[in-house]
């Protein structure tokens, strides 16, 4: 299974010129990793190879209602249906940004939702937590995050709350082999006994890999969540895809689960919902935001992705909401949050 998966993702990315038979040359790689990362807060993280954008993915003609039928399941072989994107906001709602592998700043910002205590266990009640993506790289602690998230997600449904994960760019890069911005600690987290150094990599990938141990936890993400009027994205969410959010969600899913062989193209568009920052700049379009909001149905969005090194920033009258603060200590910003309650989003430091 391994094999075929290497073939595929070399196929997809060559990745780094790094496969050797069937093993990642994981020493390699390593040094790739280490050495080529800047902390340039938009430095230019793409695909390595971009799909033309999806037949699918195309303004919708009228805007989108609220109560929007699922689509039909297509018939590719993947078990997983074409799910609702919608959740209602019954309670609180708190959102977290990019955690990029480090545990103390995962707690900070947990502890600031009132989401858990200083023993890690659930005390936010009904409390709903969005969490939109990259928890992996540029970190050691991604695995015990990720089991974290894993164990809270029980607790929290049992006390009448929620967490709603969602993929970020770098999740779904470490299932298609590009491990550029992993950290010698993350390649080593994956290892399970004595395993020599050059073959930490290939590790990882049977983590990572499309249906890997962790890639099926993984897959149980969706891209875009839309809870009450807000709609939760790692980049953002352009007009353009707003009528097929919920087959790209799907299809997300079913690769990492290994049931489809490429990568969808929401995936790959260097302007799909993972990768886009045209509403993370200081020139952001609002009439384009506006129309992705019509479309959806929804008051504001809410993006990770580019760091706001001096906290969480908003534009186009709190209609989009930038909440990736850069907290992990790989860029040190400031540990914030975004609430929203009541109809009303505000920060809290």
């Amino acid at each position: 299974m391994l094999q075929t998966i290497l073939r595929r993702s070399y196929a997809t990315w060559s990745v780094l010129g790094l496969f050797a038979g069937s093993a990642l040359a994981g020493s390699a790689l390593a040094g790739a990793a280490l050495g080529c990362k800047g902390k340039n807060p938009t430095e230019p993280e793409a695909p390595r190879s971009a799909a033309k954008p999806s037949a699918t993915a195309t303004p919708s003609a009228t805007a989108k209602p609220a109560t929007a039928p699922l689509a039909d399941t297509p018939d590719d072989g993947c078990p997983i249906e074409v799910r609702n994107l919608r959740h209602k906001q019954t309670s609180r709602l708190v959102a977290i940004g990019d955690l990029h592998g480090d545990m103390e700043a995962t707690r900070r910002a947990l502890r600031l939702a009132g989401a858990i205590d200083e023993a890690d266990a659930w005390i936010g009640g009904d409390l709903l937590l969005v969490q939109t993506g990259d928890i992996l790289d540029r970190g050691d602690d991604e695995q015990e995050i990720l089991d974290l998230f894993a164990k809270l997600t029980i607790e929290a449904a049992a006390a009448g709350g929620a967490i709603y994960q969602l993929q970020g760019n770098h999740e779904l890069m470490n299932a298609m082999g590009d491990f550029r911005y992993v950290t010698r600690g993350g390649f080593a987290d994956f290892v399970t006994g004595d395993v020599p150094e050059p073959l930490t990599a290939e590790a990882r990938a049977r983590a990572f890999f499309p249906g890997g141990h962790y890639a099926r936890k993984l897959a149980a993400h969706d891209m875009v969540a839309i809870v009450g009027d807000s709609v939760f994205v790692h980049g953002g969410v352009l007009p353009r895809f707003t009528s097929s959010l919920e087959k790209s969600n799907r299809d997300a899913r079913c690769y990492l689960l290994g049931a489809l062989e490429e990568p969808p193209p929401a995936v790959l568009d260097p302007e799909g919902p993972l990768w886009t920052r045209e509403f993370s700049n200081e020139d952001t379009d609002c009439a384009k935001l506006e129309e992705a909001l019509d479309a959806l149905g929804v008051k504001r969005m809410v993006v990770g992705h580019t760091p706001q090194l001096r906290g969480i920033t908003s534009a186009c009258d709190g209609r989009v909401w930038r909440i990736d603060t850069g907290m992990a200590s790989y860029y040190n910003g400031p540990t914030e949050v975004l609430e929203i309650d009541k109809g009303t989003a505000r920060v809290l430091r």
